[in-house]
C-alpha cells in the first residue's frame, strides 16, 4: 500500500513525484521557449531599431498582434490551423513555436530600449576610434545596453515561465495540467494548489535570486 498524508486519505507521495515530473516538464519547454524567444527578439528589437520606417510598417504591428492578443487564443488557433499548413506539431512543439513568438514580442522592446540606452555620442566616440559597426554592436551596445535592460527581461522571462501553464490547454501535462489531473482524482485541491505554488516558486525564486545578485556585482 502507497504511503498518504493521514489528513488527506487519496493523495501519496507519488503524487508529489508526478508534480516534480511536471515541474521538469514546465522547466523545459518554459527554458527552451525563453531562450529561442530572447534571440529572436534582439534580432527583432535590433531590426526595429535599424530599421526605422520599413520595420515600423512591417514587424513593428506584426509583434503588436502577438503581444496583444491572449496567450491562449494563440495556442489555441496554432495547434488547430498548425496541421493545415503541413505542421504535425504535438502539445509540447506547438507550446514552444508560440511561446518562443510571444517571447521574442516581448524581448524585442526590452532589446530595443537596451540599445537606445547607449548614448550617440559614445558610439560615435567609438566608431571614430575605428572600430566597426559590429564591434560597436558587440562590445559597446550590448554590454552596456544589456545591463540597462537586464531587470526587464529578468521580468519577462519570469513572466512567460508563469504563462506556460496556459500550454494545458492543449494536453501537455505541465505542473498546472498536472495538478488539475490530481484535484480530480483525489478531491484535494488545496494541498494540491499549494504543491504547485511550492514547485512554481522553487522555479522562480532561484532566477530572481541570481539576477538580483548579478546587478549587485554589476554595481560594484
Amino acid at each position: 500500500m502507497e504511503p498518504s498524508l493521514s489528513f488527506f486519505s487519496d493523495f501519496n507521495i507519488n503524487d508529489f513525484w508526478f508534480l516534480g515530473q511536471a515541474a521538469v516538464r514546465t522547466l523545459w519547454i518554459s527554458l527552451l521557449s525563453i531562450s529561442l524567444g530572447t534571440v529572436l527578439g534582439i534580432f527583432f528589437g535590433w531590426a526595429l531599431y535599424e530599421g526605422k520606417l520599413a520595420a515600423t510598417l512591417t514587424l513593428a504591428p506584426l509583434l503588436d498582434v502577438f503581444r496583444s492578443v491572449p496567450l491562449i487564443i494563440q495556442l489555441v488557433l496554432f495547434y488547430n490551423f498548425a496541421p493545415i499548413m503541413g505542421l504535425n506539431l504535438d502539445p509540447f512543439g506547438s507550446g514552444v513555436v508560440i511561446l518562443t513568438i510571444y517571447t521574442s514580442a516581448l524581448v524585442a522592446n526590452v532589446a530595443r530600449g537596451g540599445i537606445e540606452a547607449v548614448g550617440k555620442p559614445l558610439r560615435n566616440a567609438a566608431r571614430s576610434l575605428g572600430i566597426s559597426y559590429w564591434q560597436d554592436l558587440r562590445y559597446i551596445v550590448f554590454p552596456i545596453g544589456g545591463r540597462a535592460v537586464f531587470p526587464a527581461w529578468v521580468g519577462v522571462a519570469l513572466g512567460v515561465m508563469k504563462d506556460s501553464a496556459l500550454v494545458s490547454v492543449l494536453g501537455y501535462v505541465e505542473l498546472l495540467k498536472a495538478s488539475q489531473i490530481l484535484i480530480t482524482r483525489t478531491q484535494e485541491p488545496f494541498l494540491i494548489l499549494i504543491a504547485a505554488g511550492a514547485f512554481y516558486f522553487a522555479l522562480s525564486y532561484p532566477i530572481s535570486r541570481y539576477a538580483a545578485n548579478l546587478e549587485k556585482s554589476w554595481a560594484q
